[in-house]
């Protein structure tokens, strides 16, 4: 009789065991962030940042977790060098000055087992703000080359650029909403 008392706690043991959270790499040659603004009312000009680092811890029985992400603004890459070079420039991110952005958030709203927010904070241009991502998909699997845990994502959020101090453009009738889309690989530590 007394083996099978033991059972219980032994499956609690193996169920805590199994959910215990996991630290990510960001793998920064499959993370893009990527954003939209409005040009002139006219039309949507479109780039991404090429360099960006970070963890993310996650619990996949759980869907608990957190995201720590820098991006490297002088990444950034519109397609066009003269567009890139303004952007970096003192009249807007002034990447001498502030060289990189950050996103700090914990995973929220769960549906079906995982995360379908990151509530967070982006800090860019020297000011922090809340922002919060939509997260439309997140999968992982076990990479086929390192045989480590892999995971991946899509999400989505807007912000107002203005409340970063960014405004360039606002009095020639540039909307100061930004969509970004974040799409994110990450493998687990060694």
């Amino acid at each position: 009789m007394k083996p099978l008392l033991l059972i219980p706690g032994l499956l609690a043991l193996a169920c805590a065991t199994h959910a215990a959270p996991v630290t990510y790499d960001i793998e920064p040659t499959h993370t893009y962030p990527s954003f939209e603004a409005d040009h002139m009312g006219l039309s949507y000009w479109r780039g991404k940042l090429n360099k960006s680092a970070g963890t993310i811890v996650y619990d996949k029985a759980t869907g608990a977790g957190s995201i720590d992400v820098t991006m490297d603004l002088a990444s950034i890459d519109f397609g066009l060098d003269a567009m890139n070079a303004w952007a970096r420039g003192k009249d807007f991110f002034d990447v001498e000055k502030n060289p990189s952005a950050t996103f700090k958030g914990r995973f929220a709203g769960h549906r079906s087992g995982a995360p379908n927010l990151v509530e967070g904070e982006l800090t860019l241009n020297g000011k922090t703000r809340p922002v919060t991502l939509m997260v439309h998909h997140i999968k992982c699997i076990q990479h086929p080359m390192l045989k480590r845990d892999f995971c991946g994502a899509d999400a989505s959020a807007k912000f107002d650029r203005e409340a970063f101090g960014l405004s360039a453009g606002k009095d020639w009738g540039f909307n100061m909403n930004v969509n970004l889309r974040i799409q994110v690989e990450a493998v687990a530590k060694e």
